[in-house]
């Protein structure tokens, strides 16, 4: 178990690929790496006090964060068998820490408002209940701004970097490659250098011993890395790792890097 550094620094961060839909829990085999090491993965944390997560499946045109004392679940997903809509997570939210985001982001000129009724998305639901199945952790989500302006999300980490004062999980639940045409459903993982060129960068930007303003530079600047538009044709999968890195002021530590779907993936923990 991670061991607490100072008073100063209780805040746990971790960007991962949080798989295709359900499938993770319906036990498919393509997504038995990141199964794996999302059962093992709260034996390197700290149990939280509460988990903040970004999630690529919500956007809003102000920050918005999920208010419900006891949020619902949001099946945003389709196609899927019957029970992939029987999956429950039952988490206390957190009304009190999503008003006090609203606060800190508002202090950053960060328009930001509560929604009280919208429920978990799969963003969290699915990583979650492999992590922490008892499901006794308070809970809530915050939502990318529409527009996925990488500079804006890194702003919005940089804005709650006081959330690191507390015990407090951050998790950026996303896909570190998100080309739905490429994935292999079937889970065969064929070589990819396109993909894994892509891959080399993200973990050389988030891990390379630089000054933090440099590599804030390079994320809000990832379209000129290799091949990114293949990587990620649309951007909400990976722009949970920008609002990551923004909250942090150290390297990332690499703690996954394998295959989902057939093609390699990378996680990250601050």
């Amino acid at each position: 178990m991670r061991k607490q550094k100072n008073n100063e620094d209780k805040g746990q961060i971790v960007y991962f690929s949080h798989g295709g839909g359900p499938l993770p829990i319906l036990g498919d085999k393509s997504h038995k790496a990141m199964i794996d090491f999302m059962i093992q993965l709260p034996n390197r944390l700290v149990k939280p006090d509460a988990i903040l997560v970004i999630s690529a499946h919500w956007e809003e045109s102000a920050a918005t964060l999920l208010g419900a004392n006891a949020p619902p679940m949001f099946y945003d997903y389709y196609g899927f068998p019957e029970e992939a809509y029987e999956i429950t997570y039952p988490a206390p939210g957190s009304p009190g820490l999503a008003n006090r985001i609203v606060e800190l982001l508002y202090k950053s000129n960060i328009q930001a408002n509560v929604d009280s009724e919208r429920g978990f998305d799969h963003g969290l639901f699915i990583p979650l209940k492999l992590m922490y199945p008892k499901a006794d952790i308070p809970s809530l989500q915050l939502s990318l701004l529409r527009g996925l302006n990488p500079a804006e999300h890194i702003a919005l980490g940089r804005a709650l970097r006081e959330l690191m004062h507390q015990n407090i999980l951050v998790v950026g639940s996303g896909f570190s490659f998100h080309n739905m045409e490429a994935f292999s459903w079937q889970g065969i993982n064929a070589a990819d250098p396109s993909n894994d060129s892509f891959q080399d960068w993200l973990i050389e930007s988030c891990t390379d011993p630089i000054p933090q303003p440099d590599r804030e530079k390079n994320l809000i600047a990832w379209e000129s890395a290799p091949f990114a538009r293949y990587c990620h044709p649309r951007e909400e999968h990976l722009l949970p790792l920008h609002v990551c890195l923004g909250m942090s002021d150290t390297p990332a530590k690499v703690i996954f890097d394998d295959y989902i779907l057939g093609k390699r993936a990378v996680a990250f923990l601050w």
